[in-house]
């Protein structure tokens, strides 16, 4: 009886061995932990779309970083869900020294949490039209007039002490021009994370929720955010960005552009992030709840995906759970 030269299985026949030989892993430091904000003292606002993720006030959000740094994650990331009365059109609220994000990075700091700051870089929280910059006469979004006003965004962000300022908007040059204004200020230990091939997906509808521009979002971001059609294109703006000064990249969407992972890290020697979606969170969640799979083990098998496909790190609303779980 002739037999095969090499037997797989024998690899994978105990748990021990399975441990052993297992190629990637997750910890609590692989996570940034996305947090939402809210004006208010003590309050907790559930966001109907995303089950088991709500938005907290400052003082909430101080002891949530002091969770997250226990539970060893390296940092959270910012997200305010800013009043009507502090929207408009031309954004001015991002601008402003003393607004929602800005009082929190300052809280946490001067709270003493050993923790990573990074702040959203983007203006479709601060608009009155729910769109990431603004608008031209003719509607669509002004690339140029906008990156100006994001360069001095991130400037405010960086001195209430946000450690890394993080441009979610796809403009084209804004990674130069903040580099450039934190320079000049002499903010040159201030980190850029860019979201770098950010997709105009459908997975957005439950974080606009969050921050309160969705419903009143005119027309889409197909202008501005990448076609989900495109692979290759992704590759020129992440190089677009690194010669910038990005310090580090993200692809967003995550779970359905494992591949636009694989192919920057296969290319590019620098710092990966992906951010794991609401919408994606919401799969999961979801998935879980009608029956489809044990939710646990699905969660652990999306998480892990991301680190195999080549990611330094991933932004999850689950990242408080798995790094208690690991």
């Amino acid at each position: 009886m002739s037999y095969p030269a090499t037997r797989m299985r024998r690899r994978r026949q105990a748990p021990w061995m399975r441990e052993m030989l297992r190629e990637h892993r997750l910890h609590p430091s692989d996570f940034i932990w996305p947090l939402f904000l809210c004006e208010g003292k003590n309050e907790t606002q559930a966001i109907g779309s995303l089950r088991g993720v709500s938005r907290f006030s400052i003082d909430l959000i101080v002891e949530r970083a002091r969770e997250a740094a226990a539970a060893g994650i390296p940092a959270i990331a910012l997200f305010p869900n800013t009043a009507d009365k502090d929207r408009s059109e031309t954004a001015a609220e991002a601008l402003n020294p003393d607004n929602l994000i800005c009082r929190a990075v300052r809280s946490v700091k001067e709270a003493g949490v050993e923790i990573g700051v990074m702040t959203d870089v983007a203006l479709d929280p601060y608009t009155s039209h729910g769109h990431d910059g603004l608008l031209a006469e003719d509607g669509s979004v002004d690339n140029d007039a906008t990156v100006e006003i994001l360069a001095r965004q991130a400037l405010v962000q960086a001195e209430a002490g946000a450690d890394i300022v993080a441009p979610s908007d796809m403009m084209d040059g804004r990674i130069g021009a903040i580099r450039d204004t934190l320079e000049d200020a002499g903010r040159h230990n201030t980190a850029i994370m860019a979201y770098a091939a950010k997709y105009a997906s459908s997975l957005y509808g439950p974080f606009r929720e969050a921050v309160g521009s969705g419903d009143r979002l005119k027309g889409d971001k197909r202008g501005y955010q990448m076609d989900p059609a495109n692979g290759r294109e992704a590759l020129e703006e992440v190089e677009l960005d690194l010669a910038e000064g990005a310090d580090f990249v993200m692809v967003k969407p995550g779970m359905l552009y494992l591949d636009v992972i694989a192919r920057v890290a296969d290319q590019f020697d620098a710092p990966l992030f992906a951010y794991m979606t609401s919408g994606e969170y919401a799969m999961v969640e979801e998935a879980a709840a009608a029956g489809a799979g044990d939710r646990d083990k699905m969660l652990m098998e999306a998480l892990t995906a991301f680190k195999r496909a080549g990611c330094t790190g991933i932004l999850s609303y689950h990242a408080l759970e798995v790094a208690h779980s690991l």
